[in-house]
C-alpha cells in the first residue's frame, strides 16, 4: 500500500476508479476525458494515487490556477479504510506549500463526502451550481488541523 504522485500511465485506471463510484456519479462518463485528467496533472495542478498490490484504488487532483479539488474518489471496494483520508490530507499539504489560497471544492448533498469534508474541516459556504455543496477552506483552518 503506497501514495504516489500520478503520471500520465495511471490515467486509465484512475477513470476505472472515478467511474466504479457509487456517489457523486457522473451523468455522462465522457464528461472527463483522458485529457482533462492529463491537463490537471501536468499544468493546472498535480495529482497522487493510492495503490495495492499495483492497482490504483483511490485518486485525488488538485488545479492549483482555479484553487479547487478537482477531483478525491476511492473505489467502493476500498472505502472506509482510511485511503481518501491519506490522499486528502497529501494532495492538501502540496496545495498550502503553494500557496495561501483559500481552495473550494464541491460534492453532492447528503452523501458520505458531504459528512467527510465536513469532519476534515471544510467550511459549507452556500450552493455550487445548483447541485452541489461549495465547502471552502482557508490555509489558516487547514494549519490548525495539523
Amino acid at each position: 500500500m503506497s501514495i504516489r504522485e500520478a503520471s500520465i500511465e495511471d490515467i486509465k485506471q484512475i477513470q476505472i476508479v472515478r467511474n466504479l463510484v457509487k456517489e457523486n456519479t457522473l451523468s455522462n462518463p465522457n464528461l472527463v476525458t483522458d485529457e482533462d485528467c492529463e491537463l490537471f496533472l501536468t499544468e493546472k495542478g498535480k495529482g497522487w494515487v493510492y495503490e495495492i498490490e499495483n492497482n490504483i484504488v483511490g485518486f485525488s487532483i488538485v488545479d492549483l490556477k482555479e484553487h479547487n479539488v478537482w477531483a478525491l474518489f476511492v473505489h467502493p471496494d476500498f472505502e472506509r479504510l482510511g485511503i481518501g483520508k491519506k490522499l486528502h490530507e497529501v494532495m492538501l499539504n502540496w496545495y498550502f506549500s503553494k500557496t495561501e489560497e483559500t481552495i473550494w471544492l464541491g460534492t453532492a448533498p447528503k452523501t458520505r463526502a458531504e459528512v467527510f469534508y465536513n469532519k476534515a474541516g471544510w467550511k459549507p459556504t452556500g450552493m455550487h451550481g445548483k447541485k452541489e455543496i461549495k465547502f471552502e477552506m482557508t490555509y489558516t483552518d487547514w494549519m490548525e488541523t495539523q
